[in-house]
């Protein structure tokens, strides 16, 4: 492919979207050799659970940043544009720059370009940033798992700190039908000697990350027990952490479930801190700039648009919980969309009681939930109920019945709140 080929290096990365999920590490491991294992180059923080990883990897971002430091973060899904999942020092990378990196890659490892195609869109995303963050000359990547952790394929990437944020079922298909099961999985990015942060989780994923910890001899830190972000008797946030305590502390990311996440990202920092120190003064600064769009995002007024990526039962809970902080007896008008392959009986049974109407509709995935199949359970949890053809139309729908002093609502996966964000935001949100 010459050098002027980026439009058609992009078309190639765009027609791998429907490649499917392949776990595994010998593949990226094979690519990674072919193109002199750029990953090696600079320190990684490596991030997996189920709930929480994504702005645990902003908070430990944006504080590394405010140290001074230069930093790739690689995150999944993007809400709108590929882009976004490529940041160094808080910027996407651009177009031209991301088909230049493309380019390179598939001039290194021209077997990427056989049929059928041996990498995954995620695989050849994953070698792509790994790539970019080499050439960007960061001195630290924040890397976020795509789905598990063991055989994943950011765990080919060898760590300097990894972090486990809450467990819970999820991607049941894939890592297991229990919790033990799906912690083995997300536990298979511990390293040994590598020391690892993990929030509080429930009593049976926890034995099993403590039991793998004690086999292969990580340095394990636990929320609660040698590390914890509380709300003190002034009502402000204090750390007690692994080498500070901080007071006064501020989170930009809204949701009492954002202080689990900034104690782990925190105590990740801590552990790096003999390779590269993040002191106080960042972590305070970092902490209080973060940014994560989709995440509890409120758009507008009267009424407020907000947009959550709540995909699971436990996003749905710690969504109620937020809730009841942040909009106490306001009514609801909720767009809501899920993947056909989460547990959505028990999202919804949760959901939309809590709710004055509901619009359903399909997100723009080809894993997408047809609201047909759920429409009669979900009358019965609130009688106010109607599916919709497309994001447009729902969305119209829930804002033309809201009141000023309503909440409209948008949620279920976190393609819908994409969807809903380009919509809503256009033109100052770029199109793909």
């Amino acid at each position: 492919m010459s050098r002027g080929g980026g439009n058609e290096a992009l078309a190639f990365l765009s027609s791998l979207g429907s490649s499917g999920i392949r776990l595994g590490l010998d593949r990226i491991e094979r690519a990674l050799g072919a193109i002199g294992n750029p990953e090696r180059g600079y320190r990684i923080i490596h991030v997996a659970g189920t709930n929480g990883k994504g702005s645990t990897c902003a908070f430990a971002a944006a504080c590394l940043m405010a140290q001074g430091h230069r930093v790739g973060l690689y995150t999944s899904p993007h809400l709108v544009r590929i882009n976004e999942r490529f940041q160094v020092n808080g910027e996407e990378i651009s177009e031209q720059l991301l088909a230049e990196r493309l380019l390179d890659v598939l001039e290194r490892y021209p077997q990427a370009r056989q049929d059928p195609p041996p990498l995954t869109f995620f695989e050849l995303t994953t070698l792509l940033a790994l790539w970019h963050f080499a050439q960007a000359g960061v001195d630290v990547a924040v890397l976020e798992t795509g789905l598990g952790g063991r055989l994943d394929a950011t765990t080919a990437a060898q760590p300097t700190v990894t972090a486990i944020t809450p467990i819970a079922l999820d991607h049941m298909d894939y890592l297991g039908n229990n919790l033990a099961a799906i912690a083995r999985e997300k536990a298979g990015i511990l390293r040994p000697g590598v020391p690892a942060a993990i929030s509080r989780q429930e009593r049976e994923a926890m034995d099993v990350v403590e039991r793998i910890a004690a086999e292969q001899g990580v340095p394990l830190y636990i929320e609660k027990k040698d590390f914890e972000l509380r709300r003190g008797l002034s009502g402000a946030l204090e750390y007690h952490g692994l080498r500070f305590d901080l007071d006064g502390l501020r989170l930009s990311l809204r949701g009492p479930h954002q202080m689990q996440n900034a104690a782990v990202a925190l105590a990740s920092l801590e552990l790096l801190a003999s390779q590269l120190p993040v002191d106080p003064a960042a972590m305070r600064e970092g902490l209080a700039r973060t940014r994560w769009p989709g995440r509890l995002e409120e758009i507008g007024s009267r009424p407020p648009l907000l947009l959550d990526g709540a995909h699971n039962p436990l996003g749905v809970e710690s969504l109620l919980t937020a809730l009841s902080a942040l909009y106490p007896r306001r009514r609801i008008h909720l767009v809501f969309g899920v993947l056909a392959d989460k547990d959505y009986i028990s999202m919804i049974g949760r959901l939309f009681p809590r709710c004055s109407s509901v619009r359903l509709v399909a997100p723009p995935n080809p894993r997408a939930l047809d609201p047909a199949e759920y429409l009669s359970k979900a009358r019965a949890l609130c009688w106010n109920t109607t599916a919709y053809a497309s994001v447009g139309a729902a969305l119209e729908a829930a804002r033309a019945s809201a009141s000023p002093d309503d909440l409209v609502l948008c949620t279920g996966s976190l393609f819908l709140v994409g969807s809903v964000r380009e919509r809503v935001l256009a033109p100052s949100v770029p199109a793909t």
